[in-house]
């Protein structure tokens, strides 16, 4: 049975590297719902964040292929359950949604979004949260008009401490030991 989870790939900065994770998603003909990257908290250390639905023996074949590519660390994967997170999603309204009574700006105040900038021809609004909470306010703004929408990947910590933390840790003590006994 296919679940949603969400895919962290720790990886050096090089040029290429997003490429060669991608392809190891086309190769198994899997479609990436959601994909983020960025800095890690770790100095040069850079963070994919994928989301997929899969079984869960495509997610643990998927995270031992990305961990065989080079120039990637590690890889873990996650259930929703283990994570927070959230994306962030951007509505440009017509002016004209503000002025048919205030229909509009009770919406915006009903899903906890805000308005990020007023213009002579449209609205701005932000609105973060899960992916189904910004769905709901773009299904409730299409009365009024949509102009432009957009929303981000999803950005997500882990419940448990960061996991690479902890692989990188065990490197390390491995590699000490590796030349202790090396040394004797």
């Amino acid at each position: 049975m296919t679940k949603e989870y969400t895919i962290t790939v720790f990886t050096e900065h090089y040029t290429g590297v997003l490429q060669r994770v991608v392809t190891v998603f086309t190769r198994r003909h899997i479609n990436i719902e959601s994909l983020t990257t960025s800095k890690s908290s770790m100095e040069g250390i850079h963070r994919f964040t994928i989301v997929v639905n899969v079984t869960e023996d495509m997610v643990n074949k998927l995270v031992a292929e990305l961990d065989k590519q080079v120039d990637i660390m590690k890889s873990f994967y996650y259930e929703n359950d283990e994570i927070v997170y959230q994306e962030v999603a951007l509505y440009k309204v017509p002016l004209e949604a503000f002025t048919q009574g205030n229909i509009v700006e009770r919406l915006v105040r009903a899903h906890n979004a805000r308005i990020l900038e007023i213009a002579a021809e449209y609205v701005v609004i932000e609105k973060n949260g899960h992916q189904y909470e910004t769905e709901a306010l773009l299904s409730a703004l299409r009365a009024h008009g949509i102009l432009e929408f957009v929303r981000s990947g999803r950005v997500a910590i882990v419940k448990p401490m960061e996991r690479l933390n902890k692989y990188l840790q065990s490197l390390e003590t491995q590699a000490h030991q590796d030349m202790t006994e090396d040394n004797e």
